[in-house]
């Protein structure tokens, strides 16, 4: 008489053979074609590859093949990591200097970077030098920094003084400041067209104008009278020179 759990004994048997030998020429023929064709990317598409093959053998419910793929993935997880120790420690060093160095960027001195505006802006208003500073808030002004000359380089009172110099070949149009550099200079800005009271030059018309499409602040020094104005949100407000720095610091923290 045929005995139930004899027959259910073999088929187990059949099966498990089955199931070894199903495993072993998968991964045999599978890391042969990989190591033949990638080489390089050995490692990472054989880690790939073992991942694939548990949860295949999970699915299919082929339990040696599940536990030498899980055995192979974990193997070769701890191969990498020892082989490629120095190119780990050699990225983390890097992420953590990109990191210090992106944290640096983010902070910087504006109370000396408006000294520096305010000793450039004393000299060129004691001289009737015409200039206009612009100063890039949270409204980026690339598209009007287009009409200009690209400078990139830090403020400094020199620099400002001979940009707006007159017969040089930046002094017309506006200097851009972008956080502590000077991002271009020779930038010109739509002026107002909304009419207003008194004598103004093309420069307060150019400042109004680039202040009523964005949230920057922008110093305008009148060539005629060396009066000093901002600026700000449509509206020009004149600035006594003893009182510039400390207004210009308040509506720059606005």
């Amino acid at each position: 008489m045929y005995n139930i759990d004899e027959g259910k004994i073999v088929i187990d048997s059949i099966t498990c053979w089955i199931d070894l030998g199903i495993s072993l020429f998968i991964i045999a023929l599978t890391f042969c074609l990989i190591f033949k064709v990638l080489k390089r990317k050995f490692t990472v598409w054989a880690i790939v590859l073992s991942f694939v093959l548990i949860v295949t053998s999970w699915f299919f419910s082929l339990r040696l093949l599940w536990s030498i793929s899980l055995l192979l993935c974990i193997s070769l997880i701890v191969v990498s990591f020892l082989v490629n120790q120095g190119a780990i420690r050699d990225l983390m060093a890097n992420s953590l200097i990109n990191t210090k160095k992106g944290t640096t960027e983010k902070v910087f001195d504006r109370r000396a970077l408006l000294q520096k505006v305010d000793i450039a802006v004393q000299n060129l208003s004691k001289n009737k030098i015409g200039a206009i500073i612009t100063f890039e808030k949270d409204t980026k002004l690339d598209d009007f920094i287009k009409t200009g000359t690209i400078l990139d380089a830090p403020v400094t009172p020199e620099l400002l003084m001979t940009i707006f110099y007159p017969g040089t070949r930046l002094h017309d149009g506006a200097v851009v400041v972008r956080r502590e550099n000077i991002l271009a200079a020779s930038v010109y800005y739509t002026p107002t067209s909304k009419p207003l009271t008194g004598k103004f030059g093309s420069r307060h018309r150019a400042a109004i104008g680039i202040s009523e499409v964005s949230d920057s602040v922008t110093v305008v020094v009148s060539e005629e009278t060396g009066r000093i104005s901002l600026a700000v949100a449509g509206e020009l407000i004149h600035v006594p020179a003893d009182a510039f720095l400390r207004t210009i610091e308040d509506y720059m923290l606005k």
